[in-house]
C-alpha cells in the first residue's frame, strides 16, 4: 500500500460502513440482579405472580367499611369503633403497605381522623377502594414487564426483585483488546521518573480502557508493541479471540506509521483517512469478522475516534440500544474556525449561559479535554460559528 491516505471519507458514511460489517454477539450469561444494572436482557420478562399480591393500604390511616362513613364531613364526622376483624362500624390503624385487614374496603387518611381512647372520629367520607391498592395494581400475573435487548437500569433491577428473580440472562460484554504501538512509548509501570526527550509515558491505551468499561466492553490492555509491522501483526494476531481490537499509534503515512497496512494484509481495511479534525488518520477494519479500529497516536484524535467509532461499534457489539445523547443549545462567547471538508471537533467550556471555544487546543493537547466541559461538532460544509451564535453542545463523558 502506497504511503498517501485513501480516498477521504466522510465521518457518516465511513461508520456506516464500519457498523455493516459488526455483527451483534449473542453469547449470555446469568448474573445476580445485584450486577445486572448497565447489561442488557438476553430474554423478554413475563411476570408469574401479581404485584402487589395482596389488597394494600395506600395511606396511613384507619381502615374502615365505606359505608359507614356515609355523609362524614368535618362538620358531621362519625364515631367508629376500633376493632379487628371490622364489622360494622368498626375501624383499625394501618400503615402504607400493610394489607387491608379482613372486612375493610376502604381507607380514610389519619389527617381526617382523630383517635379517642378504643373510639376514632372520622371527619371524611370515604368510597369502596379508596387508598387501597389493588392485587396486581404494579404488575399482573402474564404482563410483559421486559423485551429482549432492554438496557437495565438500577429501578428495572427493584422489578425484578418484587417478581422473585435472584438473577437475569444477559448479553455478554465484548472483551476489546487495546494494542498500544511505538517505539516512542514508555510504560507507566516501568517508569518513575521522566522519560528523556522524544519519548512519553503510554496514555491512550489507559484512556481506551477507560471509556471501553465505561461503554459495556472488558478492556483486555496488551503491553507496548515496537514500531515493527511483525511486531504489530503478531499483537493482532496473538488476540483475534477478542470482540474488537483497537491499535493505539501508527495510523498516518510515515515510515514508522503500520497499523492500516498490517490491517490490509491480514483482513479487509474498510477506510484509511477519515473527513474529521482531528482524527483524520483514524482507520477501520475487519479481520476474521473481529472489527479493528486504529487510534491516531495524537491523543485528542484518539479520543475521537473513540467517540466516533468505538462507541457506537461496541453497542452494536453488545445489543445496547440507542440512548439519545444529551445536547444542550447554548451561544457562543467567541468565534469559532473550523476547516472545510471535515467535520470538526471544537473543545468548550461553560461559561454562564454562553460557551467559549479552548485556545490552543490542537490534536496533541490531551489536558485541552480534561480541561473542556463538552465539545461542538462543525459540519463539513461550514467554516466555523460566528459569536453569539446558538450552537448544540455534547457533553464529554
Amino acid at each position: 500500500m502506497g504511503r498517501i491516505f485513501r480516498e477521504r471519507i466522510p465521518v457518516d458514511k465511513a461508520l456506516r460502513l464500519f457498523l455493516e460489517n459488526i455483527s451483534t454477539l449473542r453469547k449470555t450469561e446469568e448474573i445476580p440482579l445485584e450486577a445486572c444494572a448497565g447489561r442488557v436482557l438476553a430474554e423478554a420478562v413475563t411476570s408469574e405472580r401479581n404485584v402487589p399480591h395482596y389488597r394494600r393500604a395506600a395511606m396511613d390511616g384507619y381502615a374502615v367499611r365505606a359505608s359507614d362513613t356515609l355523609g362524614t364531613s368535618p362538620a358531621n364526622p362519625v364515631m367508629l369503633q376500633l376493632s379487628d376483624p371490622i364489622t360494622e362500624g368498626g375501624s383499625i390503624w394501618v400503615h402504607t403497605g400493610a394489607a387491608l385487614p379482613k372486612g375493610a374496603d376502604a381507607v380514610v387518611m389519619v389527617e381526617d381522623t382523630a383517635a379517642a381512647g378504643n373510639l376514632v372520629e372520622i371527619r371524611a367520607q370515604v368510597y369502596p377502594n379508596r387508598n387501597v391498592g389493588q392485587v396486581g395494581e404494579d404488575i399482573k400475573k402474564g404482563d410483559k414487564v421486559f423485551e429482549e435487548g432492554h438496557f437495565l437500569r438500577p429501578c428495572d433491577a427493584a422489578v425484578l426483585a418484587s417478581l422473585g428473580y435472584e438473577r437475569m440472562k444477559v448479553f455478554k460484554k465484548p472483551v476489546v483488546a487495546v494494542i498500544p504501538t511505538g517505539d516512542e512509548l514508555v510504560s507507566r509501570k516501568k517508569s518513575v521518573d521522566v522519560p528523556p526527550p522524544g519519548m512519553v509515558l503510554e496514555t491512550n491505551g489507559l484512556m481506551s480502557a477507560l471509556y471501553v468499561k465505561k461503554w459495556g466492553g472488558i478492556p483486555r490492555c496488551i503491553e507496548i508493541v515496537p514500531d515493527n509491522p511483525d511486531s504489530i501483526k503478531r499483537a493482532v494476531e496473538t488476540n483475534l479471540d477478542a470482540d474488537m481490537i483497537l491499535l493505539s499509534g501508527g495510523t498516518s503515512v510515515g515510515k514508522r506509521d503500520h497499523a492500516p497496512e498490517v490491517v490490509a494484509a491480514l483482513g479487509e481495511l474498510l477506510v484509511h483517512g477519515i473527513g474529521v479534525s482531528p482524527g483524520k488518520p483514524a482507520a477501520l477494519g475487519i479481520i476474521n469478522n473481529v472489527p479493528v479500529v486504529c487510534l491516531p497516536g495524537y491523543p485528542v484524535a484518539g479520543l475521537v475516534a473513540l467517540y466516533f467509532f468505538v462507541r457506537p461499534g461496541l453497542r452494536k457489539l453488545a445489543a445496547v440500544p440507542e440512548v439519545p445523547e444529551i445536547i444542550l443549545k447554548r451561544r457562543l462567547a467567541a468565534k469559532i474556525s473550523s476547516k472545510i471538508g471535515y467535520v470538526n471537533f471544537i473543545r468548550v467550556v461553560f461559561e454562564g449561559d454562553k460557551v467559549r471555544p479552548l485556545a490552543g487546543a490542537g490534536a496533541g493537547i490531551l489536558s485541552s479535554v480534561a480541561k473542556a466541559d463538552g465539545y461542538v461538532l462543525v459540519p463539513e460544509n461550514i467554516e466555523g460559528y460566528d459569536e453569539g451564535e446558538e450552537v448544540d453542545v455534547f457533553l464529554i463523558e
